[in-house]
Parts: C-alpha cells; sequence; structure tokens
C-alpha cells in the first residue's frame, strides 16, 4: 500500500459562470475530474452546489477569492478586489462570509479548501486560511503535507502567454507517470469561458478535451493510478 498513487483532479472556479460549470460537469462526467472547488460569490454557485448536491461522488471544496490579476500590455493589473490581501482583519471577515456563504449553498462544510490564483500562499491570507481549515478539520491545497499538489497542468506561461502543450493529452500522461507515491491533487480549469471576462478562456475548452481524452483514462488504468476524491480521505487523520 505504501508505494501506491492515489489522484485527486480537483476543478477550481465552480460556480463563476455557467460556461465554467458546463465544461466542469462535462469533465467530470466524461473525464477524470473527482472533485472541484467552488467560487462562492458568483451568479452560477446556486446551479454549481445544486449539482454537487445530487452528484455525490464530486466532493466541493471552498475556492476562497480576495481579488483577481492579469497579464495585460506588458504588466500585471487588477481585475477586480474583493478585500485587500494585507488587510488580515478584512480578510478575516471575507473567509468567514464564503465559508457561511458556503454552507448555505451546499448545506455542508467543504471537503478540501484552496483560494483563487492562490492567494493563500502569501501571507496574510495564508494564516487565516490555514485556521479555517484546522477548524474544520479539512486539506488546504499546498498546505498539508500529506497530499502533493500538482500545478503544471496549465496552458498558460507565467506571464498569461498562451502555452497549449501545457494542456495536451501527452502533457497530461507525463503528469501522471510522474506521480510521486501517495496522494497527489492535480489542479485544472476545465470549462466554455466565453461567457466570463477573464484571461484564461480558450484554455479551459483545451482542458475539457484532454480531461476527457480516453486515451488519458487508459493511461491512469495502465499505470495503476487509483482516482479519488478529497471524500474520500475525509476520514483520515494526521493531514
Amino acid at each position: 500500500m505504501a508505494g501506491n498513487r492515489f489522484l485527486i483532479v480537483n476543478a477550481d472556479d465552480f460556480g463563476q459562470s455557467l460556461g465554467v460549470n458546463r465544461g466542469i460537469v462535462e469533465a467530470h462526467e466524461h473525464g477524470i475530474v473527482t472533485s472541484a472547488s467552488l467560487m462562492v460569490r458568483w451568479p452560477a454557485a446556486a446551479e454549481a452546489a445544486a449539482y454537487a448536491q445530487v452528484h455525490l461522488d464530486l466532493s466541493l471544496g471552498l475556492h476562497f477569492e480576495v481579488g483577481e490579476w492579469v497579464f495585460r500590455d506588458g504588466a500585471w493589473a487588477r481585475l477586480y478586489e474583493v478585500v485587500p490581501a494585507d488587510d488580515r482583519s478584512a480578510v478575516e471577515e471575507e473567509v468567514a462570509r464564503q465559508l457561511a456563504a458556503f454552507r448555505g449553498l451546499v448545506g455542508k462544510d467543504p471537503t478540501h479548501i484552496d483560494s483563487h490564483q492562490h492567494v493563500h500562499l502569501r501571507e496574510p491570507v495564508r494564516s487565516v486560511v490555514i485556521e479555517t481549515a484546522c477548524k474544520l478539520g479539512v486539506p488546504l491545497r499546498s498546505c498539508t503535507p500529506a497530499i502533493s499538489y500538482c500545478g503544471c497542468f496549465y496552458g498558460q506561461t507565467a506571464e498569461g502567454s498562451c502555452y497549449p502543450d501545457g494542456i495536451g493529452v501527452a502533457r497530461l500522461v507525463k503528469i501522471l507517470a510522474g506521480l510521486p507515491p501517495g496522494w497527489t491533487e492535480l489542479g485544472c480549469h476545465p470549462g466554455d469561458a466565453t461567457d466570463l471576462d477573464t484571461m484564461y478562456r480558450a484554455e479551459r475548452e483545451q482542458e475539457v478535451k484532454a480531461l476527457c481524452d480516453c486515451r488519458v483514462r487508459q493511461a491512469i488504468v495502465e499505470m495503476g493510478i487509483e482516482l479519488r476524491s478529497f471524500d474520500a480521505i475525509a476520514a483520515v487523520r494526521g493531514l
């Protein structure tokens, strides 16, 4: 058992738009997505939550957000801001608000927590979200030692340039081949983002195609990788 490889494929941004929802649903029902993270502030969040309540094999976490940055005209610019990421008090209030909204939509606690554009990896957001995850007893992306995080399935460079090879079938199979023993979370962003103002749009549809490709499923079987969701580790202690 020590050498077994367990893979959680988590789709971020569930609820951000109807198009994103469609892509995530397709990648779950016809592909390898096993979990998703809900953006509770967006209009399509209620639809996403309703889907998860019926499809219990898709575990649902909280995708905490304080805003979004985009790379345009050679520089990073703020697309929108929920609260200042450097204001600890404001972040604490917003975490509590979004967690309460999640509970109201889903009717239970999230199975895991992560954040939009990985804002929880920087202080003071990091400390606030770690405390919340500890109270809930759920994994926090990149902060729970027992679960490795892989974010290298992504269709853009650090400067926002298109990188289609990063989300192709060959790339995904290569990632699978390199998975370490134990638990790994693979992040992804499937969707149809034609109804969304974001720098990551066309790439979402390409992700859906790769995640649903039969060659990927075949590789998982041949490599002996076991697909799991965050629900599968909910009872594990010491995460």
